[in-house]
């Protein structure tokens, strides 16, 4: 297989369109789309749905694209082993994380990734919702959340169960809740993406209606507002630990149920050619929230 018609391909993909890709190559679009068609032939498919203004991916594209993500990371990398300028993790490491959690978690081993790798480039994004990582060229996603069945791995990093908590001031005002059913009788502060706050019980997934005069879609305000004595809040371990250790915030437990069990977890296209910076980035997110354990990875839905 031709690697420069897998490279041309890739550039396809993020430009959609022939003629942009001929323009970042430097030529031409005739060119383009006869190197595009020997790929396609070669592989026996049709890669790309052609129109005169774009061009879009085919169900054997997309399950071509990390794939040919991998084949190009891998004769990078190979170059990048035996050259004598190389230092650790090379290219650009694409990431994908929610925001509450990546403020916290992630940014602040951005400076020593980057220290420690001479020539690595990352490009975070934060968002709240479920993104396509192959199609968006993503090398990695941070979700936390019961992962569903897929055709990607997930290699989980820590466990990260929910926490109901609030404020000692709030606690004291207004009461300690003992059943879940007190908490109808709080203010609840909520995530606008989670109208329903989730618990076990003898195995079973347990979803509670509550009700409260705040909702926002990002942890950080949830956050703030419950750390103030406004009412209290159901997060994950990882968005509170900083506030249950230095008291400003009091986890609850409930005698009749338990918060529900969830993890952190790093999701990937493929696992056939994982690249260093992958790796690199997904131990040091993973020391440093758990020192010393191991990781592994497990197809999603079977964890």
């Amino acid at each position: 297989m031709n690697l420069q018609d897998v490279a041309l391909f890739l550039v396809i993909t993020e430009t959609h369109s022939l003629t942009q890709a001929a323009k970042r190559q430097g030529i031409s679009a005739m060119a383009v789309s006869r190197r595009l068609a020997s790929l396609e032939s070669e592989l026996g498919t049709r890669l790309l749905q052609r129109t005169t203004r774009s061009v879009s991916l085919t169900q054997e594209g997309m399950e071509f694209l990390p794939y040919a993500r991998a084949l190009i990371e891998a004769e990078s990398g190979a170059r990048a082993l035996f050259s004598p300028s190389t230092q650790g993790a090379t290219g650009l490491l694409r990431v994908t994380a929610p925001s509450g959690f990546g403020r916290r978690h992630i940014l602040p081993l951005i400076s020593e990734l980057l220290s420690e790798n001479p020539t690595l480039r990352i490009d975070l994004r934060f968002t709240e919702d479920v993104v396509d990582i192959v199609g968006k060229g993503f090398d990695v996603a941070i979700r936390i959340a019961p992962l569903k069945d897929s055709t990607l791995i997930a290699r989980k990093i820590a466990d990260n169960p929910r926490i109901v908590c609030a404020s000692p001031e709030y606690l004291k005002t207004i009461g300690m809740p003992h059943r879940v059913d007190d908490l109808l009788k709080h203010h609840c502060l909520r995530l606008s993406s989670v109208p329903q706050w989730m618990f076990e019980r003898d195995g079973e997934l347990l979803r509670v209606g509550v009700d409260g005069r705040f909702s926002s879609d990002n942890v950080e305000g949830v956050r703030e507002l419950c750390t103030q004595g406004l009412g209290i809040a159901q997060l994950t371990r990882w968005d509170v630990m900083k506030e249950i250790r230095n008291g400003t915030l009091v986890e609850i437990n409930f005698v009749d149920a338990n918060p529900q069990a969830l993890s952190v977890w790093a999701v990937l296209p493929t696992t056939r050619y994982l690249p260093l910076r992958v790796s690199t980035f997904i131990e040091k997110l993973r020391s440093s929230l758990v020192p010393g354990s191991q990781a592994e990875f497990v197809l999603p839905g079977r964890s």
